[in-house]
């Protein structure tokens, strides 16, 4: 159905663009938990890889005070492509960056960035204008206040960007749970964007569990009297709990 709706992603269309995630910048990140951002932009790493959407990243200055970007996106996405750039802010500005995007042959652009409202925000209008389909992963791009980031929002939504989360993201590139790697697409979200959705699995296995090996707690032995707990309170000439009168 995706590839059929403009406002939704394509993944055979899809490019990954993950721009200045780094660890001086990360400093400045006030408009969300430093830890929770980490996770988004690891959870896009795994997505793409796992997606197999074409990644490329790069870092503004990286041996200046904006440090090095995060190791976690070359660690989870192996065939990312790290893009340098000779001191442009606007990732776009560099001929490198637009040539690598344009060679993978695809129009839509899953963008994050850290700071949001220039990391992000510059590459996407500079997309817009350039004819691409542009969503802003905007908890995978962390900004210095939440103010900026809700001006940003909306200057980006005005020249025609799509703003999603990166729970959509995957979503949206893994399509259906009947598919062979579903549960890698499980994991992620379960290591990474929705920790809570353990819980839902571990009871799921349970439920399997009991249809395949039976109860564990034998509650119905409760019930008849027959059980040890019923003879120790034979014993001691009493009901057994649960069964008083």
């Amino acid at each position: 159905m995706s590839k059929t709706i403009k406002t939704m992603i394509d993944p055979d269309d899809a490019v990954m663009l993950l721009i200045d995630h780094q660890s001086g910048l990360f400093q400045l990140v006030a408009d969300m938990d430093m830890l929770t951002l980490r996770n988004n932009v690891s959870a896009l790493a795994k997505v793409a890889h796992l997606g197999k959407i074409p990644t490329f990243t790069t870092a503004s200055v990286p041996d200046g005070p904006n440090g090095p970007l995060i190791p976690e996106i070359h660690k989870y996405n192996p065939n990312a492509v790290y893009i340098a750039r000779t001191g442009q802010i606007n990732a776009w500005d560099n001929p490198k960056w637009v040539e690598a995007i344009q060679k993978t042959g695809r129009k839509t652009l899953l963008i994050a960035g850290t700071l949001t409202s220039v990391c992000m925000a510059f590459p996407t209008l500079s997309a817009l204008a350039a004819g691409y389909k542009v969503f802003n992963v905007i908890d995978a791009s962390g900004n210095w206040s939440k103010m900026a980031t809700e001006i940003t929002l909306a200057r980006c939504v005005q020249a025609g960007a799509m703003p999603i989360d990166t729970y959509a993201v995957l979503a949206e590139i893994m399509s259906t749970w009947n598919r062979t790697d579903a549960m890698e697409f499980a994991a992620i979200m379960v290591d990474h964007i929705v920790p809570h959705y353990r819980l839902l699995i571990e009871s799921y296995d349970k439920a399997q569990s009991v249809q395949r090996d039976g109860h564990e707690t034998k509650l119905e032995l409760l019930k008849t009297g027959n059980g040890p707990e019923a003879a120790q309170a034979g014993q001691r000439g009493m009901q057994p709990a649960g069964m008083e009168r």
